[in-house]
C-alpha cells in the first residue's frame, strides 16, 4: 500500500511541478508534447497552404498520365509518367508531414510503437490452441447457417410448391 501511495504522491508532484514549470526542459516537453490531439487541433495559415498545395499536388498527380504526353515529349516513356506521378506523391506527403496534423500523425506513430512494445505476444502453444478454438466456433456456426438454410429452403418450399 505504501509503495502505491509514494507512486501517486510522485505523480501528483511532478504534475504540480509541469504546472508550475519547475522541471527541466526535456521533461516538460515530453510531458506537454503527448498530445496528438491538442495538435492535430491547432492550425495556422502555413498548414492551409500546405494542405491545398497538396491536394493541387495529388490532382495533378492523377491528370500526369493522360495530359502530359500532349505537352512534353519525354513523357510518352511509361517509366517517367510512373516516376513524375511517384515524386508529386512524395511532395504532397512532405507537404502533409510538415502540417499540424502531420506532426500530430507522427505523435501517433511513437505512441503506438511504444505501445507494441508492451504487447505480451502469446507463445506457440497458446497460438495453437486459440487457433483450434477458432477453427471449432466457425464449424459449428457454419453447420447452424447450413441448417437453417435447408429449413428455409423446406419452408419456402412448402409454399411454393
Amino acid at each position: 500500500m505504501s509503495n502505491n501511495q509514494d507512486n501517486l504522491e510522485t505523480k501528483l508532484s511532478d504534475a504540480k511541478a509541469v504546472a508550475g514549470g519547475m522541471l527541466s526542459k526535456d521533461k516538460h516537453i515530453s510531458a506537454v508534447n503527448t498530445s496528438a490531439v491538442e495538435v492535430a487541433k491547432t492550425g495556422s495559415i502555413k498548414d492551409l497552404i500546405l494542405w491545398l498545395l497538396a491536394a493541387a499536388v495529388l490532382i495533378s498527380g492523377t491528370l500526369v498520365n493522360q495530359y502530359l504526353p500532349g505537352y512534353w515529349q519525354p513523357a510518352n516513356d511509361v517509366w517517367v509518367r510512373i516516376s513524375i506521378i511517384v515524386a508529386l506523391i512524395v511532395f504532397a506527403l512532405v507537404c502533409l508531414a510538415l502540417t499540424h496534423q502531420g506532426r500530430a500523425f507522427k505523435i501517433l506513430l511513437k505512441d503506438a510503437a511504444v505501445e507494441l512494445r508492451r504487447v505480451t505476444w502469446p507463445g506457440k502453444d497458446e497460438t495453437f490452441q486459440y487457433t483450434w478454438q477458432v477453427i471449432v466456433v466457425i464449424g459449428i456456426a457454419g453447420l447452424f447457417v447450413w441448417l437453417l438454410d435447408n429449413f428455409f429452403n423446406w419452408f419456402v418450399g412448402i409454399f411454393i410448391g
